[in-house]
């Protein structure tokens, strides 16, 4: 009586109602339950709350403080309301130059102001915050955010910002793409996002194209600004919070949790506490305990026969226009053209190669001849799906000491806008000016506040990547311009910004002389021939806009090396790696790797580090290449994820598994590796197996390993593993205790955040 059922794909909807009502709903009596969500009621003034966060004793309190004003803005059944919201969020606050967010940045309140809009609950809120701030600028934060909005709604919203945010919202509505998601449950839960508050309203958030129309047309007049002046100014509904840092802060809440429990054993009789004792043996048994026969039979399952047999196909057609070499994916994308310049940095200069990092996070983002990054940021969103610039590094699976790196500058529109995408391109690439000194500033000092949350936030990726660095040319490569290594350049460059800044301007001058050249120019492009055809003739001759003065070719050398490093942070968990390359000890790839990060994820690493151990999360992956890691994530432990890292060879050794057993980890990898992929991710996919050399021959190859795969051999992976272990690479980002608990197990020690 309280469940919300969605079907979702192409189906028999009365054969699939008949069974749900059968085999379920028909052996319950309705009830009457009242799920109605009940609203928060309107403050009669503003919440203003001072809360703390630690930082460790080597860490600046200066700087260091998030300010944070949040309002709530009526509730989500209003669906034209709430997309406006979205769009009001990407004019004022996400954009480049975005009024709002300049006016705090100019005001020198923060080096880092982020903005959101939280939709998908029944009353939404839209949140600014100013990071790296002080507390003392409180006052001012809120005095600019106010004097902001009334001069926004007295002189009226940049109309092109208003259009570019509702064309950025339609496109990426239209061209539904949602990564490795599928579809079917994206679109579940924006249904929730209505259906859950109104049971008449199940489909409104999955209907929105007319709602683009509406706020065109509203864009015109004073709609946005009367929803700023409605919801944002005067609005009692409202909660600032000031969080600030503290030293000491962890070791105070380690002591209380110490005195807490102590207390707590005090207060236990002799009786209870080995009553204690035995129910937590008797978890742990049932932990332990394999499920029985009879109820593992009684799960469907599916049998090897019914997966489908055939490997993913690629799409790779050499072309070339003019004389430039297109990479072709040929696929359906209704109307939408994929498009990547690809630039080979094979030659970059080794000093240059971690400024590709920075280069990728200024080029759109500073004035144009034509444009403020303001302008040009707009002119591009309103007018295609937008440009970005990346950067690919792949590893050789033939040789792990040697990786291709290139840099992509992607876009994406419709097929009759690629020729303003070029043009814009050309605008970026030949006038950018990277002189800038105070837009270059905000870049890095924005650069470093979202390294450090993305650092902090996402430390199992951060530490596998770091520990991949200690033996893999790629991973070095990955390491300089987006990982750990990257975000201590960017640290340095902010701190020291008024010594450095002719430097960086001149190096990321070299740099471009280096990338942007004729030679080292690849196309790859996702459509179908139409998409082609039309792409040949608007095409400029994009080799006349590139440099072709010689430059000394310098190719990098980088020599990996071990350096098994505990990163100190002010958290309280742990983010445990550990890697290596099996074929460096002689093992091969072969698909049924596949199948042992199955069972690892999904049992033994599961159960010893997540159901066991208490961490949020644990992974592990193998690579052509021959590299392959484990790592937890949200760890309360140490020393003893290592130990059961260490106690994966054994386990290897002596798995064993029926064929009900193999046939579920089967079934768990096939569905790992037929992720839905939409065209252009099909495009991606392809791409990075021409440069690879990967075909579809060893694609099915692969998958035939995996599905004739038995225990026996997930038994022979025990060597991969073993080897791995041996080499001895780890990385840990964790606590300052436990980090020193086990300083022995590291070469050096040191501090994340300086």
């Amino acid at each position: 009586s309280n469940s919300y059922i969605y079907l979702y794909g192409d189906m028999d909807m009365e054969e699939r109602l008949q069974w749900l009502d059968r085999e379920y709903l028909s052996k319950f009596e309705r009830i009457s339950v009242d799920s109605q969500i009940q609203r928060q009621s309107a403050f009669e003034a503003p919440l203003e709350k001072e809360i703390y966060y630690p930082i460790g004793d080597h860490e600046s309190e200066k700087d260091n403080t998030y300010l944070t004003w949040n309002v709530v803005t009526g509730d989500c059944l209003d669906v034209r309301e709430n997309m406006a919201f979205q769009v009001l969020e990407y004019a004022l606050l996400s954009a480049p130059g975005a009024p709002l967010k300049q006016a705090l940045l100019d005001a020198q309140i923060g080096k880092d102001v982020m903005g959101s809009y939280d939709d998908g609950i029944y009353q939404p809120f839209f949140s600014i915050v100013a990071k790296n701030a002080n507390a003392g600028e409180k006052e001012r934060f809120l005095a600019t955010i106010e004097e902001t909005l009334k001069k926004i709604v007295a002189e009226g919203i940049s109309k092109k910002s208003l259009k570019a945010g509702i064309n950025y919202f339609e496109f990426r509505f239209r061209e539904a793409d949602y990564s490795s998601y599928p579809k079917g449950l994206m679109y579940g839960i924006d249904v929730f996002d209505s259906w859950l508050y109104d049971d008449a309203m199940p489909f409104d958030y999955l209907k929105q194209l007319t709602v683009f129309e509406t706020l065109k047309k509203d864009a015109e007049g004073d709609y946005f600004e009367s929803l700023i002046e409605k919801h944002l100014l005067g609005n009692p509904h409202m909660a600032v919070i000031t969080m600030k840092p503290q030293k000491g802060l962890a070791q105070e809440r380690e002591k209380k949790t110490a005195e807490k429990l102590a207390s707590y054993k005090a207060s236990l009789s002799e009786t209870e506490i080995e009553t204690l004792i035995r129910k937590t043996k008797e978890l742990e048994m049932y932990q332990e305990a394999e499920e029985s026969l009879e109820a593992l039979s009684s799960i469907p399952m599916l049998r090897r026969e019914d997966i489908k047999k055939e490997a993913a196909k690629l799409y790779n057609e050499e072309r070339m226009i003019g004389t430039v070499p297109v990479l072709f994916h040929n696929l359906p994308t209704n109307q939408i053209g994929y498009l990547t310049l690809l630039f080979d940095a094979e030659n970059v200069p080794g000093d240059l190669v971690p400024y590709m990092g920075l280069l990728k996070a200024v080029l759109g983002y500073v004035d144009t001849e034509n444009y403020t990054y303001g302008e040009l940021f707009n002119e591009i969103n309103g007018n295609s799906g937008g440009i970005s610039c990346g950067t690919h590094v792949l590893e050789k699976p033939d040789d792990s000491r040697k990786c291709l790196v290139k840099f992509g500058i992607a876009a994406k529109c419709l097929y009759e806008q690629q020729s303003f995408v070029f043009e814009m391109i050309k605008e970026i690439l030949t006038t950018s000016r990277l002189d800038d000194e105070k837009r270059l500033y905000e870049i890095i000092a924005q650069q470093k506040s979202r390294l450090q949350m993305s650092v902090l936030s996402a430390g199992h990726a951060s530490a596998v990547a770091r520990v991949s660095s200690y033996y893999s040319v790629s991973g070095c490569v990955q390491e300089e311009i987006s990982g750990i290594s990257y975000y201590k350049l960017i640290e340095r460059l902010e701190n020291q910004f008024e010594q450095c800044k002719t430097d960086i301007i001149e190096k990321l001058r070299t740099l471009m002389k280096y990338l942007f050249r004729p030679e080292n120019l690849t196309i790859s492009y996702t459509a179908d021939e139409e998409g082609f055809r039309i792409l040949t003739e608007v095409m400029p001759d994009v080799t006349a806009m590139l440099p072709c003065a010689p430059v000394d070719d310098q190719p990098f050398v980088i020599v990996p090396e071990k350096k098994n490093e505990g990163f100190r942070t002010s958290g309280q968990v742990q983010y445990v790696a550990v890697g290596g390359n099996y074929k460096d000890a002689g093992y091969e790839y072969t698909g049924t790797l596949h199948i042992l990060k199955m069972i690892l994820n999904y049992d033994y690493l599961w159960t010893n580090i997540r159901v066991k151990g208490g961490a949020y999360g644990c992974m592990s992956g193998f690579k052509r290449t021959g590299e392959g890691y484990m790592v937890s994530y949200r760890d309360p432990n140490l020393d003893k994820t290592l130990s059961v890292y260490q106690g994966t060879v054994e386990y290897l050794k002596q798995f064993t598994a029926d064929e009900r057993e193999m046939t579920k980890y089967i079934i768990g990898t096939i569905s790992a590796l037929d992720t839905p992929l939409t065209p252009k991710g099909k495009g991606s996919l392809s791409m990075n197996a021409y440069f690879l050399g990967i075909t579809e021959e060893q694609l099915q190859r692969e998958r035939d390993e995996v599905l004739c795969a038995t225990e026996k051999d997930i038994r022979a992976l025990a060597g991969v593993v073993e080897a791995i272990m041996k080499q001895g690479y780890i990385c840990v980002i964790g606590s300052e205790s436990a980090i020193e608990e086990n300083r022995d197990k590291f070469l050096e020690v040191k501090h994340l955040i300086e």
